[in-house]
């Protein structure tokens, strides 16, 4: 009987490798079809999910309480799964080149607990060639294995969208690749038991792995454009926001917006690609050029939070200002790559400290992470300024009376209000005297 129907009848099991925003909601989709067993290295992590807490809000705590993965934290049980699926984190060193290190990591734990006949399938976003040329390696040395005789790899990239709600899992087409045809063929009849929307099989895992790295790299450069055209308009006095609902009426224009581009995928992928580039002797002109600008960002909110400062007469040195929102993406917990610390960073250049408030937040990751502490919305009090910086829903309907109670009791031409996101009516706070800024 082959793997896939050992997995059907669930004779066999599916692990999954990291539990993270990625692994939970994949782990909780199979469970419905087979038998899974959810591993990650974080004990923590495990206790909350084995008592029905969604600490990612990826899927709910009623799906978690109710799904049938055996969480576990327990590397040995990996031996009782023979179809693997990796999802750790690949995120990037201080010199932005890749770090490798979550992913060779559950290579090990996985190898130790390989057994003959098994299929590894590897999600993690990497450069082509990290699967067969460093993962492979890794898990042959611990297990005492060989790969193609004794275990398969292949590698089908995450496509999951953290916070949305509509491209899920389910409803996304799953590239799928293999080290041969019917090893392909079992990773692509294994992920169409969950994946409505089908699945497309890539030629090689080089392919699947360069899709991948891709899908992100072009989304950054679109909003590196955006943000340059942002830089272009506020010079002219023009609104960003109104130039592209214009432009928009167009149907091949396509629809990017100007922000703060940061999170695990848009902010880093690039630099997996260009690593990969640069170690065969090219260097990129435009991929690295749309990273360049989109880094600067929160360097170029805070310049022109100062020079509003200025224009509203309050002194630089001892402006109070608050930052409503520190996730990387609206409606979203994970601060993890957030690029609202740039302009938190950059404030305290200045000598400004702001409170942070982000009710949306994992407060635990921020202060792990960043050593940083949220407030209370409750609290913001005598602002001379305020940075809307994430669209979460609880920021998005905030009345002019609402925001009016962060600031100090003073004239509306004395209140600073950067819109980062555009979710105000620019016109009405305008026209109520408000200095108001977005990009």
């Amino acid at each position: 009987m082959s793997l896939y129907h050992q997995i059907l009848n669930k004779n066999e099991k599916i692990s999954l490798v990291g539990l993270g925003y990625v692994g939970m909601p994949i782990a909780v989709s199979f469970s419905r079809k087979a038998a899974v067993i959810g591993f990650d290295i974080n004990e923590a992590k495990i206790q909350l999910y084995r008592q029905g807490i969604d600490n990612t809000r990826e899927v709910g705590n009623e799906a978690i309480a109710s799904c049938t993965v055996d969480f576990t934290s327990d590397e040995k049980r990996l031996q009782e799964a023979k179809f693997h699926i990796v999802t750790v984190p690949t995120p990037v060193n201080p010199d932005r080149t890749p770090d490798l290190g979550p992913v060779e990591s559950a290579s090990r734990i996985l190898g130790r607990n390989l057994s003959k006949g098994s299929i590894v399938v590897y999600e993690s976003t990497v450069y082509p060639g990290v699967t067969e040329e460093i993962c492979v390696p890794i898990l042959e040395k611990e297990s005492g294995l060989k790969c193609g005789r004794d275990f398969k790899v292949g590698y089908s990239p995450e496509r999951i969208n953290p916070g949305d709600k509509v491209h899920r899992l389910e409803s996304i087409v799953k590239i799928v690749s293999g080290m041969d045809e019917e090893t392909l063929d079992t990773i692509a009849r294994v992920y169409e038991l969950v994946v409505d929307a089908g699945v497309y099989r890539a030629e090689s895992i080089r392919v699947a792995e360069a899709a991948k790295v891709i899908e992100n790299s072009q989304r950054d450069i679109n909003i590196a454009f955006m943000n340059e055209l942002s830089i272009i308009f506020n010079k002219m006095g023009i609104d960003t926001q109104a130039v592209l609902r214009a432009a928009g009426t167009k149907w091949n224009f396509l629809n990017f917006y100007p922000g703060l581009v940061g999170g695990h995928c848009i902010g880093v992928d690039p630099y997996y690609l260009m690593y990969k580039a640069e170690e065969m002797g090219y260097h990129s002109q435009v991929i690295l050029s749309g990273r360049r600008i989109n880094d600067d960002m929160g360097k170029y909110v805070v310049e022109n939070l100062i020079k509003n400062l200025i224009k509203a007469d309050i002194s630089v040195k001892h402006a109070r200002v608050a930052i409503l929102g520190f996730t990387f993406k609206e409606n979203c917990p994970d601060t993890r790559n957030t690029r609202v610390i740039d302009i938190v960073n950059e404030l305290k250049e200045y000598g400004i400290i702001p409170m942070i408030a982000d009710p949306a937040a994992d407060a635990e990751e921020a202060r792990h992470e960043y050593g940083i502490t949220f407030d209370s919305l409750e609290t913001i009090k005598d602002m001379d300024a305020v940075i809307l910086a994430v669209a979460h829903k609880e920021f998005q309907h905030f009345s002019q009376n609402t925001l009016d109670s962060f600031y100090k009791a003073v004239p509306n031409e004395n209140k600073v209000l950067l819109d980062i996101k555009g979710m105000l009516d620019r016109r009405a706070y305008e026209g109520e005297g408000y200095i108001y800024w977005r990009l």
